[in-house]
């Protein structure tokens, strides 16, 4: 469970509400359709029971999770709202699921039967939505199952199909050939189902442009701030800051080894800084010797591997930091992204890793904020 008290923690995270539900308004304004929020994996760690009310008072109306257990905790708190759950059903759950009014999103013949099942024992149509798999080889119906959607459409009899879909592989690399593949064979397999609202944009498909719009785009990472597009600006705003207490500062002489392993050494007199941050935490071990943080703005190198409770950062060129204070591990100096470049990951990992022991505090949503 999430800390919400600063007093005592090791470290503090800092969400903005109102940076969130700005990215959601501006990709609305990109979008040519209607947009959905993906509030996945615990609103990709921002905790979705905070997250996803936020994001209704936005203007969302549709909501995307992976697993049915998420969608049922979320329908008391969004009691108007679609819920889609994207990794469909587990065998057994169909009727959980019609009873709190979720759409599973059917991947495979065997979850449009199991749903077709139920419908014909309430004797009435239930909503779900369809994915196709358009080159990804992941969720989906897959071309032979499809063809028999096509050569059996009473297959599909019970489903009020509220949506066909797909999912997008390489987006974030717009020159990507497998973008206009996957589009080609999206709109084949729309030709073969009935006609629905279709879906196939994620966060990073929606700088592609309108052929890729549809009806509803299903924006999540840029949501919270992670970069739509390889290496292109960020349009988006930073929704978190991770600030790590300093529990203990010391001076170290040439040679003196930190850490362990000894896998850093100090080359003469420096100070060390012990914060109160680890793998833990997801300040992932593989930052050792990689990473900074900042004082003000002030880089400070992280010397040493991370541990599972604590980091050390080599403090020397900021006399300001002392015992009890704070530092930056992300914010203004340093985007998720920069720091999953420093951990030879993707900002998705950063972010969904952040830990429990954190204290969290929530900034007031601001509707007025908006990006230029």
């Amino acid at each position: 469970m999430a800390r919400t008290g600063t007093d005592h923690a090791g470290a503090r995270l800092e969400i903005d509400l109102g940076a969130i539900q700005a990215n959601y308004r501006a990709l609305k304004a990109r979008a040519r359709g209607a947009v959905a929020a993906v509030v996945k994996a615990d609103a990709y760690g921002l905790d979705a029971g905070i997250v996803a009310p936020a994001l209704a008072a936005a203007g969302a109306r549709q909501f995307f999770v992976a697993h049915l257990d998420e969608a049922l905790a979320l329908r008391p708190l969004l009691p108007e709202a679609e819920i889609f759950v994207l990794n469909g059903l587990p065998a057994g759950a169909e009727a959980d699921c019609a009873a709190a009014r979720v759409i599973p999103v059917l991947n495979s013949l065997g979850q449009i039967d199991a749903w077709t099942a139920l419908a014909r024992r309430d004797g009435a149509a239930l909503p779900a939505a369809v994915q196709v798999d358009s080159g990804m080889s992941r969720l989906g119906l897959p071309a032979a199952e499809l063809a028999r959607i096509a050569a059996d459409p009473a297959r599909l009899d019970g489903v009020a199909l509220r949506l066909v879909m797909s999912h997008l592989g390489c987006a974030d690399t717009p020159d990507h050939p497998m973008n206009r593949r996957q589009l080609a064979a999206f709109e084949a397999a729309r030709r073969v189902l009935p006609e629905a609202p279709a879906s196939l944009a994620n966060s990073s498909g929606i700088f592609l442009g309108p052929d890729f719009h549809f009806d509803l785009a299903r924006p999540g990472a840029a949501l919270y701030g992670i970069a739509p597009v390889a290496g292109a600006e960020n349009p988006m705003l930073p929704s978190v800051r991770l600030m790590a207490r300093v529990i203990q500062t010391r001076e170290i002489g040439a040679g003196d080894a930190v850490g362990y392993a000894a896998s850093w050494t100090a080359d003469g007199p420096r100070r060390i800084a012990t914060v109160a941050v680890g793998y833990a935490d997801g300040y992932l071990r593989c930052l050792g010797n990689r990473a900074t943080a900042f004082a003000g703005a002030t880089p400070l190198p992280l010397v040493g591997v991370v541990s599972m409770d604590t980091a050390t950062f080599d403090v020397t060129g900021a006399p300001e930091v002392r015992e009890g204070g704070w530092i930056e591990l992300l914010g203004p100096n340093q985007s998720l992204d920069a720091l999953a470049t420093e951990a030879g990951t993707i900002g998705y990992e950063i972010l969904t890793s952040l830990g429990g022991r954190y204290a969290r505090v929530y900034a007031d949503a601001q509707p007025e904020r908006l990006i230029a």
